[in-house]
């Protein structure tokens, strides 16, 4: 029954279904928002690989220091509700 291969039509009728499901409004915001997720875990990726190479390529112990304070953003270039965080520095009080 099934030959291993999708045929012209099973794509049309794929495209069809999905067009017919999710409407044609909005399918661009949610292309937008997938390709916007995908440069997001690239772009972590990237970070951790980096981050990576750094630790192995230091073999003495990092010394202690008080970590730098954070930002953290909604989005990729979303400035305006960046806000910093101060995180804890002593665990034993949680």
């Amino acid at each position: 029954m099934f030959r291993g291969a999708l045929e012209p039509w099973h794509l049309v009728l794929l495209i069809l279904v999905i067009v017919l499901v999710f409407g044609s409004k909005k399918l661009p915001d949610m292309a937008r928002s997938l390709g916007k997720s995908a440069r997001i875990l690239k772009s972590e990726a990237k970070a951790m690989k980096e981050e990576g190479k750094q630790a192995y390529n230091s073999p003495e112990p990092a010394e202690e220091q008080s970590p730098a304070q954070r930002t953290i953003q909604a989005a990729p270039g979303d400035v305006t509700s960046s806000r910093p965080v101060s995180e804890p520095t002593d665990t034993t009080q949680r």
